[in-house]
């Protein structure tokens, strides 16, 4: 079997051919060997770098670090996140786990449903509004979820509130009524202080609309239940989730709830059976035929052999707006890492930046850069068959014209003597193509994006699942907000100057 130092070292010395030639040589062997059609969406790798040969390689790095071994652990309850000493059971939520774990999210989203039923059936009062308010994984997955589905069907208005300033609670609140207003706090340790805070400010704002009972209105989502019941609610409306599922894989879990009312329990049952059938293909797919691994063999090329510091996501699709906002939590806090398993320095690049915007609009705005710029960027394309509007076709058509010319054009590019007109091209993309963004397709794109950071991490030696980097600064933030920690002249004066001391 390979070593990995051997894999990291042949993956060096490979030479990536231009792209344009390695289409042209073959093209139907190319399709079969990079495109890969699971839960109804098709994922093109088509015009990245990636050949047989750094598949070879690749495939060497992923048993070399075991991949087959670390994988069963994540899907069997294991301890996959060693340094926190605990499981990462994200995929129990969606049924593939644990059996205990399995079982006890199951009994967790009957609860969830329960509570669901009951507002709609008025147990709370007319309930038109919900004040969902979370930070991180807490708001980012829902958010997403309604933004994404609830356009032409939301049962409920719902804000998704994560900034600590207060003028994002004030916009929110300005929208609704407090008498048919409910309020969910999310938070997985129930301490986090820009949550509660908003949180508190929630609770005046019900209290001087005219609520009688301000606390009846508050519904918890946390993995800490007493710490909710201390902060004064009852347990009634609280919805636990396990503390081996970490916070931005959290939206399966009752991290959901939001979108569980919003949208239906249906809608998010789909979505937890999308998920699982993305579950089930990464679990059971091996080598290249796993989708999941295929793309971070892609992810891979680019940060450790060509360089680059980040990479692009555009979703052609108005509906997937906030995709990008989510990917860079779940890929920049599981695997913006700097050692390894065992602790020992990485030696080479973890998570590139992920960054990203919508099609059309960022054609116009970044893509002069993509084209034309001095820093290579492996580009995702995300795109739709189907549109959500009733317009006139030609819209959907030039959106996914638009979409589809971009890959082409970064590859081909286009010679010319004038310089400042001339295209290099060589230039990778990826295409993820929907049939339609529905609760049962968004599940399996967004667990599709959860086990590609996985299989990259796996590759590195590193560990997704823990995030004390924001730990650091969470505390630090606190110790200068209440002065208990004594910092540098610098940090001080500019405290003295922002707060007008």
């Amino acid at each position: 079997m390979m070593k990995a130092d051997h894999a990291w070292q042949a993956l060096s010395d490979w030479q990536p051919q231009p792209l344009t030639e390695l289409v042209a040589a073959d093209p139907e062997a190319r399709l079969q060997m990079l495109v890969r059609n699971v839960a109804d969406i098709r994922f093109d790798f088509a015009k990245t770098h990636l050949d047989g040969a750094a598949i070879a390689i690749l495939s060497g790095l992923a048993e070399a670090q075991d991949f087959h071994g670390r994988r069963k652990t994540l899907f069997s309850g294991g301890i996959a996140n060693p340094t926190e000493d605990r499981a990462a059971e994200h995929s129990a939520e969606r049924g593939d786990g644990a059996p205990e774990s399995v079982h006890r999210a199951q009994m967790l989203h009957q609860r969830m449903r329960m509570l669901v039923d009951a507002i709609e059936a008025g147990a709370f009062g007319e309930i038109r509004h919900l004040l969902h308010i979370g930070i991180g994984g807490s708001a980012l997955g829902p958010d997403l979820l309604i933004d994404a589905l609830g356009r032409h069907g939301s049962r409920i208005d719902v804000a998704v509130v994560s900034n600590v300033d207060g003028a994002a609670l004030d916009e929110a609140l300005a929208k609704f009524d407090p008498a048919h207003t409910l309020v969910a706090v999310a938070s997985k340790t129930f301490t986090t202080t820009e949550t509660l805070l908003n949180a508190a400010s929630a609770l005046q704002w019900l209290e001087e609309g005219g609520v009688d009972d301000p606390i009846g209105r508050v519904i918890a989502v946390t993995a800490m239940p007493e710490r909710a019941i201390e902060w004064g609610i009852d347990e009634t409306r609280i919805l636990p989730f396990s503390e081996t599922v970490g916070g931005r894989y959290s939206l399966w879990s009752s991290i959901g709830f939001p979108a569980a009312l919003a949208l239906g329990w249906d809608a998010f049952a789909d979505m937890l059976e999308g998920a699982a059938e993305m579950d089930r293909h990464f679990r059971l797919a091996d080598g290249a035929d796993n989708v999941c691994l295929l793309a971070a063999f892609v992810d891979q090329i680019y940060a450790n052999r060509l360089g680059c510091q980040t990479r692009a996501v555009f979703a052609y699709d108005e509906r997937l707006r906030l995709l990008p906002d989510y990917l860079q939590q779940l890929e920049m806090e599981s695997n913006g890492k700097a050692v390894t398993l065992d602790g020992q320095p990485l030696g080479r690049h973890s998570a590139p930046i992920t960054w990203g915007g919508v099609g059309t609009d960022a054609q116009h705005a970044v893509f002069q850069l993509l084209h034309q710029g001095t820093h290579l960027i492996p580009v995702e394309f995300v795109v739709a068959r189907e549109p959500d509007h009733l317009l006139d076709e030609a819209h959907h058509e030039t959106l996914v014209a638009n979409c589809i010319a971009q890959g082409a054009a970064l590859m081909t590019g286009r010679a010319s003597e004038d310089g400042a007109r001339n295209y290099p091209g060589n230039r990778p993309s990826t295409t993820i193509l929907l049939n339609q963004v529905t609760p049962r397709s968004l599940g399996a794109l967004i667990a599709f994006y959860e086990h590609r950071v996985f299989a990259s991490a796996v590759l590195l030696g590193i560990n997704p699942f823990d995030q004390f980097g924001v730990e650091l600064g969470k505390e630090m933030a606190k110790g200068l907000a209440e002065g208990t920690v004594e910092f540098d002249p610098a940090t001080q004066a500019l405290m003295a100057a922002a707060l007008g001391e």
